[in-house]
């Protein structure tokens, strides 16, 4: 069974005010949840630097022109390049010449941003995002 702590904070008033905005706003049933998370978020954002470089799972999502010569090649090339870190894919059709693939991938942080900045950096690709989480383990 894990065992709870509880401590106090002290806090400026208009920052508890923004809080309690931020809590109201994600529908989170009281602080101490919103609080987890904000730390949370913190340590899964260390796993990702320096010396942590944990393995780590992430998405890449981005957005690019498929009539650019020859861009859906290179695309898959870098794909097949980094093939032992990608999980999983989805395509998906936004209109007649734009198309969205969401990667899920799974490495080393560093590994990780090497695929995406190896996709998004291709020309032709309008917009890409990697969005990086955790495995979970070690996160209570």
């Amino acid at each position: 069974m894990k065992k709870l702590v509880r401590f106090g904070v002290s806090l400026d008033h208009h920052l508890l005010d923004g809080f309690d905005r931020h809590i109201e706003r994600r529908k989170y049933t009281n602080r101490s949840e919103a609080l987890r998370d904000l730390i949370r978020d913190q340590l899964v954002s260390q796993e990702w630097t320096g010396e942590a470089d944990k393995e780590s799972v992430a998405t890449i999502t981005f957005v690019y022109d498929h009539h650019v010569r020859d861009l859906s090649g290179k695309l898959t090339h870098i794909q097949h390049d980094f093939q032992g870190h990608i999980l999983a894919g989805m395509h998906v059709h936004l209109d007649h010449n734009h198309c969205l693939e969401v990667l899920v991938v799974k490495g080393k942080g560093s590994q990780i941003r090497a695929v995406a900045d190896a996709l998004v950096s291709v020309k032709g690709v309008k917009h890409g995002k990697l969005t990086m989480t955790t495995t979970g383990k070690g996160l209570a």
